[in-house]
Order: C-alpha cells, then structure tokens, then sequence
C-alpha cells in the first residue's frame, strides 16, 4: 500500500487526537490501536521522546523483551498525553537493518569487525600517542544534545578534568549556541525564565525564526488550542518564508533575509515613539549598553533613530505600517506576549544580536518574568539543554553554567571531580567549527564523535569530510554506515534510547529521566560504558568507578547546589514525570518563572536578574548587519536551510520508519514561483543549487508547503544521498561571540539539472 507525504500530514491529527485518548502505535502491524488491543503489551516504562527538544513524555509498551508500542505520557505537563507522529513511531527506529551490533577497527582500508578490547585498546592507544607526542590539545571530543546528561558530564571530566584539555563541544553549538550568548549577554545566565506553561497565558504569540508547525508540533498544537479557544489571541509570523506555521498567523511578515535587526531595531523605535515602553520597568531593572560601553536611555533612543519604520521598510521589503502595526500589537499595554525563536535566529554570524534584540522588546516592555509574558528560545534536540548547556560540555563551560576561564570555576569543579585544578586548561578549547578545521589542517591528532553525524551535518561539508579522514577518528554510533561511521577508523556499537537509563532536560528547564526499558541488541553498549572503558585505558580509572548512572548523576547534582540551578536528585526524577529547575529543595517544589517572586526561590520580592551583579538585565543598541554573503550577479539568490515534519536532523532514525521513508524518501528545494518561472524551471523538475562551496542536485517545489520569497531558496537538510546533501553549498562563516554557524543564509545559482 502506498503511504503518501499527504496521508502522513493527515495523520498528525488522527494521531494527536488518538494518543491524547491514551491509544497506541502497533509497531508490528503499522496501524493505530486502541487501548484495549495494544499488542499485549507487558508493562509500559516511563521515557522522554528521542526526538525535538520539547521533551514530550511516553510511555513504552514492552512485549518479549522488544518496545513494540509508544504513547504519549497524560502526567507529563509536557504534552499531557499527545504525541506527534514520529513520536507514535519510535518503536520502529529500534531493531533496524542497519543498527550497528559489533565493534568495528579500519583493516587495510576496510571497516572489519572487531572483539570490544580490540577497538578500546586501539582507541586508547591512539589518543595516548597524540597526548604523548603532541600535548593534550591535539584530541578532542564532539558530543551531542542527544546524548544523555551522565554521558555528556562523563566526558567533560575525562576531557577537561583528567586529559587537560577544552576540545570538547557538541552539535548544540551549531543550532543553540546563539541563545546560550544571548540569554548570559542580556541577563548574565542561560535559558529561558519562562517554561511551555507561558503559551496558555499568552495574549500576543511573536514567532521569528521558527517553524513550529513542522519543528515543534505538539508546542504548536498547545499554540493553535490558546488561539482557538480566545479569539482574542494574536499570532505574528516574521520570516521569509512563508510555512505551516504560518497557517494559523494573524500577520504574515516575509522580510529579506538578514535584516531582522533592522526589523526588531524598528520595532523598539515604535514602542519608544508612540510612549508604548514600561518606564519602571526600564529605570528599575535595565541598563543600556553599545558594546561594553553603558549609554543611557536617550543615548539608546538617538541610536535606534535610525530604524524608524519609513527607514527600515527599505531595508526589510516590508511596509512601514506593517511594522509599527507589529510593534503595536506586541507592546499592547495589559496584554501578555510570548516570543518563540530557533536556528532562524541563532544560525546567522550576528545571531547573538538578534536574540539580544528580541530581548530589547521584551525589557522595553516590561512584559517578562510574569505569566504568558516571556523571551522564549525553542531548542532543537531533546537534550541540548540538560546535556550541552546545563552540564557544560561545550568547548568553554564548566558544569551549572561555570566557565573555564574562571580559576574560582575550575577549582569547584575540580574539588567534585578529585582531579588536581592546576591540569585543568583556563583556555578555551575548540569550538565546532574550529575543531574540524584542525582536523583539516592537522593540529588534530584524534578525534571522538559521540551520537551525532558531523559528516552530513557541518557547513562546508567537502572541507571537513576530507579533514574527518585525515585524523583518526572514532565513532561511538546505533547505526551503520552513517555519513560519519563510514569515515572512521574505529566504531564502537551504542544502545539506543531506552536501551539504557538515564536524563534528558528539555528546553523549559525540564528535568527528565528516561528509564531502561529493553537490553541493547548484540555487543551494543551505552555511551556512558564506552567512555568509562577508554578512561579506565588511559590511566583515570580511579576518577571513574561508578557502579551506576544515578551516582553519576549524584556527582554533578553536587555541583549545581547552590548556583540558582539546583537539579532534583535521581530518586526523586525516577519518580516524577519531569521538574523545572532550579529545585533547591529536594522535596520542595519546581520552579516556574526564574528571577521573579513568588515563582523563583532565590527572589524574595520583584524582579531580580541575578545572573548580573546589579541585578539588573541589559538592553543592548545593535546595528543591523549583513550576513557573511550576500546574492551578487555571479550567485544571485539568498538560500536557507531547515526542516521538516517528517524527517529529524541527518534521518539516521526517520529513514528507518517504513512510513516515512515512504512519504518523504528524498529532500527537495522550494522556489518562489517568479523565480522559476525566469529560470524555466517547473514543478519537481531537477536543478543544481551551487555556492562558491560545492553543489547539490534537488528536485525544485514551487507553491509548495514552504513558500519562499522572491529571490530566496530553502531546502530541508535531512537527506543522506550525497548528491542531495545540502550541506555541500551552506557557508562555515560563524558568529563571533557565539561561534555559531550561518546555515540560514548564503548565495547561491541555481540551474536546471
């Protein structure tokens, strides 16, 4: 039977209603069942969907030892029993053809298979003769926002703690980065102070940058049902492209790319003009900076003269009543606004900017730290938060949001770890990009990528592929051959998902434990198994004698008592169905609104943003700026990278699922219609999209779900063919506070195949 990308769109619906019911996936049989007909299930086990970072909570049907059947989790706060699709169909991501069961070492130029003390000595080797010839900074580790936390934290401290290096970082940089600069820039530490429970507050919704509908389904649908349920709610859409999401907008704005701080600066200038600003709220809770310089409120007025919307509209394409319209119904005196953004912010060379922007609004007036009224960042993978930010397992943080440029910071950290301070590094070590780049030229001796697929995901792709060959490279993996397995020279099997225990923390502050469900298959181990086995190998077996990963777990929560985000114990986390920090109180209650009495345990009244000494966030005046590369007569169109419902980051999962494969088997490129129309191209004919990087060969969709506006190309980033891997074209160039990557912008041609 024929499975079609619009039979898929239609069973989101039956799918959310059906779960919402409490029903269930067959996975055996393919079809939806109903509470009393789900497969004989045995028990169900409390877990956290693998996928986005909303953190929807599930309950796993296990039957013989095998998870044959998904259902959302009714007492999680989360998404109170709804599941989006790929959700529903986790089951079939489990035993797959190409899950990886065996060790593999690279034998004359062939992936063999290998006994697991065959691979961890060859590993621990490699990585010793590095460090021994050419110092610590010449290995590295790449992680990932899906690893669980007690992984993430066990390679910080093998890292950082007992090598003496910071070349540790993880895909969360090239999608999240941004926000973790923009929140500490603003407010001095990272993450949002509101959670999901904001949206039914919300009057005004203000998404830029993000395609909810498509990316965060179940937020979408809690946004649809506030909306649906007061029609008095008002949805504002900024992108250039028009999406799915945009379905449900009250006002559309399709700007050119990269002159969001134009648009977000003009905004500010209106609430200024038309005396629309919280003046209290401003005087008692905000400073204004240009750079490191502190202006004042008029010298920030006279900055943002520039944006008046008559000026702006010339630079955004859009129009200058459009604009103060926005402005006017974002600042709207007693009405509550939410702001929700994504890598349509964060992946741009300005991105920290941008998010400091959408800040500015929210300061300006006063709507923040009270309920509905919140600056919101929607985070990627399930665990970029709990398991990149929180821990600090990215290239210049400590665990609960230390620094390694802090001596008092690594002393701390040191302390719990019971490793000397003086061999932990002050410097910070490579970011993404960076670290693939001494790959490329060298400096890089060893490198370990962990749960995460580089080799189809990074900008610039041709570059770091050549560099992942070069440098001996290990691979701890659930699938075989991947865009980065097949580059290795050792692959260690990892269990998958509920194969192992462990915590996620999503992007609400969300504490979550995702308990065993099923063994792993065939030599398969967790993550945390591997890395304890190479640390044991090069010395630090002391540092790393844990019997399990609650006491893992019991480790870093010590090292967050104390610093405002307190994390709950384990065995409270078994039991309960995820917990917003900070948790002060073991047995005290969570937190919802950060900096903010009567909701934040840290502030006795009013508002408090203690992450800064005074106390008091910043309003910052940044200039709109162009991105790295702009269209000119050689590559004339702005492209731009994302996805889509169906599919997830690089499909090593999705492409496993028979139902999605078969609705979406290859990725696409959408046009604006005058576009195609100059360059004679039609509905689903080929085209070459080519940079001044590479070149990919996609169908073109034109009118299609995703309508880009003239001048402008988008295409999804999930496709494996490496024909069709758009990560050949997107540009390397990075944010230099954030050291975030640009995939949302960069100049392409485009010509029929």
């Amino acid at each position: 039977m024929k499975f079609s990308r619009r039979d898929f769109l239609k069973s989101i619906a039956v799918a959310a209603a059906m779960t919402g019911s409490g029903c269930s996936f067959d996975a055996g049989g393919g079809k939806m069942q109903g509470p009393t007909s789900q497969q004989d299930v045995e028990q169900w086990v409390k877990g956290v969907c693998r996928y986005c970072g909303t953190g929807c909570g599930v309950l796993s049907g296990v039957s013989k030892g095998k998870i044959v059947a998904v259902k959302g989790d009714p007492d999680c706060a989360v998404n109170k029993g709804k599941l989006c699709v790929k959700g529903i169909l986790l089951p079939k991501i489990m035993d797959t053809e190409d899950r990886l069961l065996h060790p593999l070492i690279r034998k004359n130029g062939r992936l063999v298979r290998a006994t697991w003390d065959e691979a961890l000595d060859l590993v621990a080797a490699k990585f010793k003769e590095a460090i021994s010839q050419y110092g610590p900074d010449s290995v590295a580790y790449y992680g990932s926002g899906q690893n669980y936390a007690e992984e993430a934290y066990l390679a910080n401290k093998l890292f950082k703690g007992c090598i003496g290096t910071n070349n540790i970082d993880g895909n969360p940089r090239t999608c999240m980065a941004s926000a973790v600069a923009g929140y500490t820039t603003t407010f001095g530490k990272d993450e949002p102070m509101g959670t999901y429970a904001d949206i039914e507050q919300a009057d005004v919704f203000f998404i830029i940058g993000a395609n909810m509908a498509e990316a965060h389904p179940i937020l979408y649908s809690r946004l649809v049902d506030r909306k649906n349920g007061n029609p008095d709610v008002k949805v504002i859409v900024v992108d250039p492209r028009r999406t799915r999401t945009a379905d449900i907008a009250d006002v559309l704005l399709q700007f050119v790319p990269g002159t969001d701080l134009a648009l977000l600066n003009s905004m500010a200038y209106v609430i200024i003009e038309e005396n629309l600003v919280d003046r209290d709220f401003v005087a008692n809770h905000t400073n204004f900076m240009q750079g490191e310089k502190k202006i004042s409120f008029d010298e920030f007025k006279s900055f943002i003269a520039d944006y008046a919307p008559e000026k702006a509209a010339g630079i955004c394409g859009l129009p200058a009543e459009q604009i103060r319209a926005v402005a006017r119904l974002f600042a709207a005196k007693g009405r509550n606004t939410m702001s929700m953004w994504t890598m349509g912010l964060n992946q741009r060379i300005r991105g920290t900017w941008a998010n400091n922007l959408v800040h500015n609004l929210h300061l300006l007036t006063g709507k923040i730290c009270k309920p509905g009224n919140t600056p919101f960042s929607l985070t990627g993978q399930p665990s970029a938060c709990g398991s990149i930010r929180e821990v600090g397992a990215l290239s210049h943080l400590l665990p609960a949001h230390r620094v390694v440029a802090n001596a008092k910071h690594r002393e701390e950290v040191a302390r719990v770890w019971g490793v000397d301070p003086a061999k932990m590094s002050p410097k910070p070590g490579y970011h993404t990009i960076e670290m693939f780049r001494a790959a490329a030229d060298g400096r890089l001796k060893a490198l370990w990528v962990v749960c995460t697929n580089p080799g189809q995901s990074l900008p610039n792709l041709e570059l770091y592929r050549q560099g992942m060959e070069k440098t001996f490279l290990v691979v701890s993996e659930t699938y075989h051959p991947t865009r980065t397995s097949e580059l290795a020279d050792v692959v260690l099997p990892s269990a998958l998902w509920m194969e192992k225990e462990g915590i996620y923390g999503n992007g609400e502050r969300r504490t979550q434990h995702i308990a065993k469900a099923v063994e792993p298959p065939g030599e398969a181990k967790p993550d945390v198994w591997h890395l304890m086995e190479v640390a044991k190998r090069l010395g630090f077996e002391k540092f790393f004698a844990y019997k399990d990963t609650e006491e893992i777990w019991e480790e870093y929560r010590k090292l967050t008592v104390g610093t405002k985000m307190d994390l709950p114990p384990y065995s409270r986390l078994r039991k309960e169905h995820g917990l917003t920090w900070p948790v002060p109180d073991p047995d005290g209650p969570e937190t919802y609104i950060r900096y903010a009495a009567p909701y934040d345990p840290f502030v006795k009244e009013g508002i408090n943003f203690y992450g800064k000494p005074d106390g008091r966030a910043v309003i910052f005046a940044r200039p709109q700026s162009n991105a790295q590369e702009m269209p000119d007569s050689e590559y004339p169109f702005f492209f731009s990278t994302g996805r889509i419902l169906e599919h997830w980051h690089t499909a090593t999962m999705t492409m496993n699922v028979p139902e999605i494969k078969r609705a979406m088997p290859e990725m696409y490129v959408e046009l604006n219609a005058d576009d195609a129309a100059q360059i004679g191209v039609k509905d689903n004919d080929y085209v070459h999209i080519t940079s001044r990087r590479g070149q990919c060969r996609l169908k073109a969709k034109i009118d299609g779900r995703g309508q880009p506006r003239p001048g402008m190309a988008w295409a999804p980033f999930h496709d494996t063919e490496i024909s069709r891997m758009i990560n050949f074209v997107t540009i390397d160039a990075f944010d230099d506070i954030s050291k975030q990557p640009e995939y949302k912008i960069c100049a392409v041609k485009i010509e029929r195949a």
